[in-house]
């Protein structure tokens, strides 16, 4: 059986080496270039993928990422900007697709009222809960007993 699968498997590595190219497995197919634009809609693109979050880093905008996600969005504003489309209508296009997320800087409106107000929220209740603290600590006390102070006298005088 060893003696037969090492011929048969020359065999067949020779005949996938020979097979037309048709055969053989093809690498997926590249994304089609982006259309080539004019100086002001290069600038307009360019605005605008700064205006828009990555989805794949969340931190960074599309013109800052090198996702492949990234990559595509930019090829789909490139896309839209040769197709004559506003500003305004490529934010729509992509907030309707991905939601208010996948702008940098989210519109102001009750289902992102959260996300502008709650850092500031934050910051009140911190200093809600500091002033009431500081305000605890600075009650009364009551005076001190007789010997305590017999005691506070004596760590006064001799230091222990």
């Amino acid at each position: 059986m060893k003696a037969l699968s090492a011929p048969l498997s020359f065999l067949l590595l020779a005949l996938a080496l020979l097979a037309p190219p048709a055969l053989r497995a093809q690498p997926p197919a590249q994304a089609q270039a982006a259309p080539a634009l004019s100086a002001a809609q290069e600038q307009r693109a360019d605005k605008l993928a700064h205006g828009l979050r990555c989805l794949v880093c969340q931190n960074q905008t599309l013109a800052e990422s090198n996702a492949p996600l990234a990559l595509d969005m930019r090829k789909l504003i490139r896309g839209q900007l040769a197709d004559g489309k506003t500003d305004a209508q490529i934010m729509q296009f992509f907030e309707e697709r991905y939601g208010d997320f996948v702008r940098y800087d989210p519109p102001f409106k009750p289902i992102t009222w959260l996300l502008w107000l709650g850092p500031f929220a934050l910051l009140a209740l911190g200093f809600l809960v500091l002033a009431r603290t500081l305000k605890r600590r600075a009650g009364v006390r009551p005076p001190l007993t007789a010997d305590e102070r017999a005691r506070a006298a004596r760590f006064l005088d001799n230091g222990s």
